[in-house]
């Protein structure tokens, strides 16, 4: 395939796919499939292979992803009509203080993205921030945008999620300084978004109203935080109840994790007994059994066409949410397969430039290119390590390095940008991009400083 054609396509239908979404009529779904099919003709791929592609892509990302989205929307829409998300607002306000709710978000997406992927942990914790937008007016974009970040910093540079476990490996880095240093870059990384999160929250001033739609009232109609009380004589469910639907998927998802990060580093040997709770621990599975719990816990009091009607409603919810999810995917198949993403990664590693430059440039490339972080990571990774590694480049920096390059400008290719965008009820292209994309690119930003500055000093 000649390089330069499909390097003329992509800039094209990058513009052709911009273009779609801002300025016609056109649906976002049908635009990412467009583009999809676009770049992989012009582009010189064979008709079957961009089809193969196309479907392959859409398929591959909603079979990872899409039972979640579908469990998670239903799992929400019974916190709401039994109140278990007010309990678990009240308890996070009740925990870090009035005023703070942001904040509560922030840290309770940098702790769950650690064990879980970050599409599970926002499907699953976005109800509470948006009771938590409800009770105390404090816009859901600043609550969704800390949640979002939280989750998406750590599932980039903590192990042991499988794209840092996996770049470790490549540059043979050791696991445990790759979780403490990423750690510590990661506080910075947080910090910076949740200040960027609450400005943009002030600018698109949005709260979901009683009947799930979304509103913009003036913002002199605000309530402050610090006026505003729980009714204690409301109905709702216990705070075990409330948390239990969530925190058992997180648990056993958690250990699902341990126990494939010892088998894989060699501390234990498979077994049956294991491998049953690997299984059990599998995103799907677990995310099921929460639902389970939701349904006989918190729907006690409601019959039987009551319970199976609110999750069908939040079933109409996810239907647009899986289709752009999966048309993103599609897009990010065809990029891929046509390989333009290594051609500029390799183009890139035979530039006279500092060695730690290096994974962190073909991360950012090949991430802006074809969406998905981890892909981008690892790719960095396995291009770099050889040429880098000889040089003196701490193995932990570099993997770092590759780590952070890996979470550039989310955008219309990456399926995380679609599950918070479409969360939050943003569709103007604008919108979504000034806030998740931005987002994404400040902790970009100032983890790679971060870097910097930690690798001239201890590196």
């Amino acid at each position: 395939m000649n390089d330069t054609r499909i390097l003329f396509a992509l800039l094209i239908g990058l513009i052709l796919l911009i273009g779609m979404i801002v300025k016609t009529k056109i649906h976002t779904f049908l635009a990412l499939i467009i583009t999809a099919i676009f770049i992989g003709v012009s582009g010189g791929m064979t008709y079957d292979e961009v089809i193969d592609s196309v479907t392959g892509g859409f398929g591959g990302t909603l079979g990872s992803i899409g039972i979640i989205i579908g469990f998670g929307v239903m799992m929400g829409q019974l916190f709401e009509v039994s109140n278990a998300a007010k309990r678990m607002a009240h308890t996070f306000i009740k925990i870090f203080g009035k005023g703070r709710e942001d904040l509560a978000m922030t840290i309770t997406g940098f702790l769950v993205s650690i064990p879980i992927y970050c599409d599970s942990g926002f499907v699953i914790l976005f109800p509470v921030a948006k009771a938590l937008s409800r009770s105390t007016r404090k816009s859901v974009i600043t609550l969704g945008l800390a949640l979002a970040s939280g989750l998406v910093i750590t599932h980039t540079v903590v192990p042991p999620t499988p794209g840092p476990v996996g770049a470790a490996g490549i540059f043979g880095a050791n696991v445990g300084a790759v979780i403490l240093w990423g750690i510590l870059i990661a506080i910075p990384m947080v910090i910076s978004t949740l200040v960027y999160a609450n400005w943009y929250g002030k600018k698109v001033y949005q709260l979901p109203d009683e009947n799930g739609d979304w509103i913009r009232p003036d913002r002199m109609s605000e309530i402050k935080a610090s006026d505003f009380t729980f009714d204690d004589d409301e109905d709702m469910p216990s705070t075990f109840t409330a948390f239990l639907p969530i925190v058992a998927p997180i648990i056993l998802i958690l250990i699902n994790t341990i126990i494939s990060t010892l088998i894989k580093v060699g501390k234990v040997e498979t077994s049956p007994l294991l491998e049953a709770l690997m299984f059990i621990g599998t995103p799907i599975v677990a995310v099921g059994f929460g639902l389970l719990i939701a349904i006989f816990t918190l729907t006690k009091g409601m019959d039987r066409h009551s319970v199976i009607t609110e999750m069908e409603t939040g079933i109409q919810s996810a239907g647009i949410i899986i289709l752009v999810t999966g048309g993103g995917g599609a897009l990010g198949r065809v990029l891929t397969d046509s390989g333009v993403g290594n051609d500029i990664a390799n183009y890139i590693s035979t530039m006279n430039i500092n060695a730690l430059l290096l994974p962190f440039i073909i991360a950012t490339l090949i991430r802006f290119i074809q969406g998905s972080g981890t892909v981008a990571m690892l790719t960095a990774a396995s291009i770099s390590a050889p040429i880098v590694i000889p040089l003196g480049v701490d193995p932990v920096f570099a993997t770092l390095s590759a780590c952070v390059g890996s979470i550039f400008f989310s955008y219309f290719n990456d399926s995380f940008f679609w599950v918070v965008n479409r969360s939050l009820g943003l569709t103007e292209a604008k919108e979504q991009i000034g806030g998740y994309s931005v987002v994404s690119t400040i902790a970009w930003a100032v983890g790679f400083i971060s870097i910097v500055i930690l690798n001239f000093i201890f590196g």
